[in-house]
């Protein structure tokens, strides 16, 4: 009789049961066909066996500090969900330490990385920097320039709404980041496609183009703020499928958001290069719209400086910092890094242009914003019941109202042509509030600040579609 190993005999010999025993079995079977013992034919089976699963964090293993209070009831119920994700996050194997910024707000179900939140691992975790990969800030001061001149010459170069230029309207990127596109596997394909597609483009939400004057100098100044488009979304996509597969044989009880890369492997090693080629590609996006407006108005930029919030940052301690709505405050923070940061608040108030302190807890970050304590969706809600909408909602009357009672000296630009009101001032927390709780837990000096003049914002570009249309009738 021909000796055979089964399934039952890995079993009985203590390997757990899994995918696994296929290839196992083959293997051991391969032993036994060529004359070697079931001892031997075992040993070649356990070679196959995969490596324990790391098991969860046990909560409050991990110290998470929080560098945020509550100043009203809408509040303290944000700060509850904000403190119950970060718990479950920091479960997480490879966490090692995670800080909550003045401007949390939820992102998603519990266990999901909030907007103003920070963790430092011992990995890459794509869930952790999200879909909009290297948002970000850029600044640029041009001396002698009136504020509404700038503003519309922004407004003429620029792009807000889903999607990229049009084909006769493209710009390239630099042939140096085009090339390093081609050389990761990550961004390859799709990746580079719309890496000119998207390029010169702000995308929608809450990025903007914001014009104002320094408060120190009273020069005029320009802000922008978005990210990397499409193909940091690509990069995302790509690398969560990565992380997740790492996942199930690493730690399969951590939640999929939190998902890592091993930093010591190939694909880490690839995912750390590919994050740095899209934050030179999203740099490049910044400067080239005020490099098209400077030429609009022949004028010249005297300074200029920017800063991601949506990133990972690695320190001298070898972990990785991981800022999802959080922005730099430690020294050297990148090798571009300037000794000033940006902080927009709304569109009413001032940008702060700050100093970072490196608070250890702050984790050496600070907030990137005001931050909201409703999603969109319940703002606009909110605002339907204050102003006595009907059940098809706020009426256009309704919206010119909010938008004159916000906006009052202001002048507000939609480029889609419809206002959306989720990104008005109210959509935000207090602006002093935040600014104070900064001062109060030492996360930066405010050392200069650019008063508004005037913005522009992608608006309700969906307002028009023909299933909105469809269901106002």
């Amino acid at each position: 009789m021909i000796e055979i190993v089964s399934g039952q005999d890995l079993i009985d010999a203590g390997m757990p049961q899994g995918k696994w025993f296929r290839p196992a079995l083959d293997a051991a079977n391969k032993v036994l066909s060529e004359g070697g013992s079931m001892d031997v034919a075992l040993a070649a089976a356990r070679v196959f066996q995969p490596a324990p699963t790391v098991p969860l964090r046990l909560e409050g293993d991990i110290e998470i500090y929080s560098n945020i209070r509550a100043e009203n009831a809408f509040e303290q119920d944000n700060v509850e969900k904000v403190n119950a994700t970060m718990r479950a996050l920091a479960r997480t194997p490879v966490v090692r330490a995670a800080a909550i910024m003045p401007d949390a707000c939820p992102a998603g179900p519990v266990g999901t990385i909030p907007v103003g939140g920070v963790v430092a691992s011992e990995a890459i975790h794509p869930g952790m920097h999200s879909a909009d990969i290297c948002c970000s800030m850029a600044i640029s001061v041009f001396p002698g320039v009136d504020p509404k001149a700038l503003l519309d010459a922004i407004h003429s170069v620029t792009h807000f709404g889903p999607g990229g230029r049009a084909a006769d309207q493209r710009i390239k990127p630099s042939e140096a980041t085009l090339a390093a596109f081609h050389q990761n596997p990550y961004l390859t394909g799709a990746a580079l496609n719309v890496g000119i597609e998207h390029f010169g483009t702000q995308g929608d939400g809450n990025h903007f183009a914001y014009v104002g004057t320094m408060k120190s100098t009273g020069e005029t100044v320009l802000v922008t703020h978005h990210g990397s488009r499409a193909p940091g979304a690509r990069l995302y996509e790509r690398g969560m499928k990565v992380a997740n597969k790492f996942r199930e044989l690493i730690s399969p009880e951590t939640h999929r958001d939190n998902a890592w890369i091993p930093a010591d492997t190939e694909e880490g090693d690839q995912y750390w290069s590919a994050l740095q080629i899209i934050r030179q590609w999203t740099k490049e996006n910044h400067y080239i719209l005020h490099d098209m407006a400077a030429e609009k108005l022949a004028a010249k930029v005297s300074d200029r400086f920017w800063n991601e919030h949506n990133f990972v940052f690695r320190k001298s301690d070898g972990l990785f910092y991981h800022g999802k709505g959080a922005t730099p405050a430690f020294d050297g923070w990148a090798d571009d890094a300037t000794d000033l940061t940006i902080i927009p608040l709304n569109m009413a108030e001032p940008i702060l242009i700050v100093r970072g302190s490196n608070a250890a807890n702050g984790l050496g970050f600070s907030p990137h914003g005001a931050g909201r304590n409703f999603s969109r969706s319940a703002h606009i809600r909110r605002l339907g019941e204050e102003y006595g909408a009907d059940q098809r909602g706020l009426s256009p009357n309704n919206i010119a109202e909010i938008m004159a009672k916000e906006t009052v000296g202001l002048d507000a630009r939609f480029f889609s042509g419809n206002a959306d009101i989720s990104e008005l001032p109210s959509a935000y927390k207090s602006a002093a509030n935040v600014r104070a709780q900064i001062e109060h837990y030492g996360l930066a000096e405010v050392v200069d600040e650019v008063i508004p003049f005037g913005s522009i914002m992608a608006g309700d570009w969906q307002r028009d579609a023909p299933w909105r249309k469809k269901k106002r009738r």
